[in-house]
């Protein structure tokens, strides 16, 4: 008979081999070279002693092809749950030293094991991606993996706040895990993430291409559009992690953890009104009047490095967690185009999923003009930002602060798109495109019969303004709800999002809307 100290000593010999992963000696070459292991990045992100590991027993089965000798320590991945300042959240880590983090069949089970969890449990799902990609000794099953885990991730799209921690290579089908996910964070090292790499791409079409092209962070972050927030190592990602967990609830039965101010403080504040140009031709940084309505350090911007004529972010103000969407004048004049579109659509999609009201500032010419933008889809991109809104039923506060002219005034949130309040400066424009482009198409004969075209433009151009794009005239026919003093708005927009968080919008039943992909 087996003593139980036998039996507790041969437990503590199979965990060590488990928390060893593939062996000392790699995770110490890891560490040396700056980088933390698949535990290490759990650690780091659980509160101290919180973290309850799943499925560290699971073994693959050594039926595949070459398998039978392999020794896997927990397949290679880390799966588990923990408190992240104190709230609960699902988590697996890649274990780049057993076999490269490869996917297979039991691995890919013990991720669809937690996700399933975590439906059950309602806790958002952090996932670090760190592998070589499938399994190639398992096959098909290595296949069948990837698609159990891609369609847990739609299952669970909307239900919980999914996070991807792209922190090492996520090559091929792997890639498509993080793509279903609502954030993408990526480090600016030893992450790469491609579905084709430079060899491929050079084998097929000839052009020889760098890793960094076609798969690094920044190009992600940049260019793709696939990476949200870029970290410079392991640790600013977790951090990033954090921050962002802090905005979001558990799940979208929830609400966001707001944290109302006991009393909202209505004083003017001046600052703001030194932001405006008095020159309407020139831009207006969107980011300082941000500053200004959220609580102080309460923003984190969401896609910086992308389309960065529209700003999209949560803050809070006076404590209510809030997605920000804004148009930034300063880049491309603020005008829409088809990635701002998408950017947008996307943003206000996940807000509209769990809960956070919508605060959208608006300062916009209208839709970027070009034959590249016509030719790529701007109807269809254009017409997913008016889809997002329309559908958005959590409570939505709108301001314009200066230019908002022919359909891009309806596409930031207009009234007429479902906007609960909707507020003015009265430096806003308000109109079917901006005061010169309608003189030369109103006023075409008198300027050609003018003795000075340009002084007659001018004076007409005033004129237009005054009588048909003030936010007055607007608000005469009840498109706005008040014309405001800009150094209000932030306890303009505080007074109105705490009126509207009780909010109920109901929509026609049917299965889902068919938004313009």
């Amino acid at each position: 008979m087996t003593k139980f100290s036998d039996l507790l000593e041969d437990m503590r010999r199979r965990q060590e081999a488990i928390l060893n992963g593939g062996g000392a000696d790699k995770l110490a070459q890891r560490r040396a070279k700056g980088l933390l292991t698949a535990r290490d990045r759990l650690d780091t992100l659980f509160d101290e002693a919180t973290f309850q590991e799943m499925g560290a027993h699971v073994r693959h089965s050594a039926r595949h092809f070459g398998m039978e000798s392999k020794n896997l320590p927990a397949d290679g991945v880390v799966v588990g749950t923990g408190y992240v300042n104190g709230r609960m959240v699902s988590a697996f880590a890649q274990d780049f030293t057993v076999l490269g983090g490869s996917l297979g069949k039991m691995h890919a089970k013990k991720i669809v094991t937690m996700m399933e969890e975590a439906a059950k449990f309602g806790s958002p799902v952090v996932a670090f991606k760190d592998s070589a990609g499938a399994r190639i000794q398992e096959g098909v099953d290595a296949l069948s993996g990837y698609g159990c885990v891609f369609y847990q991730n739609v299952l669970l799209s909307g239900v919980v706040p999914q996070i991807a921690v792209v922190c090492g290579p996520c090559a091929g089908g792997a890639s498509y895990s993080p793509a279903l996910m609502d954030f993408v964070i990526m480090t600016r090292s030893n992450a790469y993430m491609f579905i084709t790499g430079p060899e491929v791409i050079k084998a097929v079409t000839g052009r020889a291409v760098t890793m960094q092209e076609v798969g690094g962070a920044d190009m992600h972050a940049a260019v793709s559009g696939n990476v949200h927030f870029l970290a410079e190592d392991d640790a600013d990602a977790i951090r990033i992690v954090k921050k962002l967990l802090s905005f979001l609830p558990q799940n979208n039965s929830e609400d966001p953890p707001h944290r109302p101010s006991a009393d909202i403080a209505l004083a003017e504040d001046d600052g703001v009104r030194t932001l405006i140009p008095d020159d309407p031709q020139l831009p207006m940084d969107v980011r300082r009047v941000i500053e200004h309505i959220v609580d102080p350090g309460e923003f984190l911007e969401v896609h910086r490095s992308f389309a960065e004529n529209i700003i999209v972010g949560f803050g809070r103000v006076e404590g209510i967690v809030v997605g920000i969407v804004a148009n930034e004048p300063t880049v491309r004049a603020g005008a829409l185009d088809m990635d701002a579109s998408d950017k947008a659509a996307r943003f206000i999609r996940f807000c509209n999923c769990f809960n956070i009201p919508l605060v959208t500032l608006v300062d916009v010419p209208g839709f970027l003009p070009g034959v590249e933008q016509e030719r790529g889809g701007i109807i269809r991109h254009g017409a997913k930002m008016l889809f997002a809104y329309a559908s958005c039923t959590t409570p939505k506060v709108t301001v314009i602060l200066r230019k908002a002219y022919g359909g891009s005034y309806l596409a930031m949130c207009a009234r007429e798109m479902g906007a609960d309040f909707v507020f003015a400066w009265p430096t806003a424009e308000i109109a079917v495109m901006g005061a010169e482009g309608a003189v030369t198409v109103l006023y075409a004969k008198e300027l050609k019969a003018a003795a000075d075209p340009k002084a007659k433009a001018k004076e007409f151009a005033a004129a237009y303004r005054a009588e048909f794009a003030s936010p007055y005239q607007a608000a005469a026919h009840g498109y706005i709800t008040d014309v405001i003093d800009p150094a209000l708005t932030r306890s303009t927009v505080a007074l109105a999002l705490r009126k509207a968080l009780s909010k109920r919008d109901i929509r026609p039943p049917k299965k889902h809307g068919n938004i313009p992909l």
